[in-house]
């Protein structure tokens, strides 16, 4: 399936002028964004499969500042996702205007 505009342009907005997108993974998956210090993913369908799976590779990253970033009404299961997933890092809304830590 295609990526939307919203979801490429905030991918593009996580990496940054440095950083990449599309990074790869092992597995065959692949990062949205990185930096050399930040792993960054954008999951906008709001289903708890995807959320865990976006998680997974965000710990799978091996980055120290992890962010996952989600429509402003999934806020609070990607929280709670990242929580069950045993990952501590930080959840934006898609926009960048709202943060929580976890």
């Amino acid at each position: 399936m295609s990526e939307t505009q919203s979801h490429k342009r905030a991918k593009g907005a996580a990496a940054g002028r440095t950083g990449r997108t599309e990074v790869p993974l092992s597995g065959g998956r692949r990062l949205d964004a990185a930096t050399s210090k930040r792993a960054t993913e954008v999951e906008r369908s709001g289903s708890r499969t995807a959320l865990d799976l976006a998680v997974r590779r965000l710990r799978d990253s091996g980055k120290p500042q992890k962010v996952l970033q989600v429509p402003q009404g999934d806020m609070s299961l990607a929280a709670q996702a990242m929580k069950d997933g045993g990952v501590r890092g930080t959840v934006k809304n898609i926009s960048g205007t709202k943060r929580r830590s976890v």
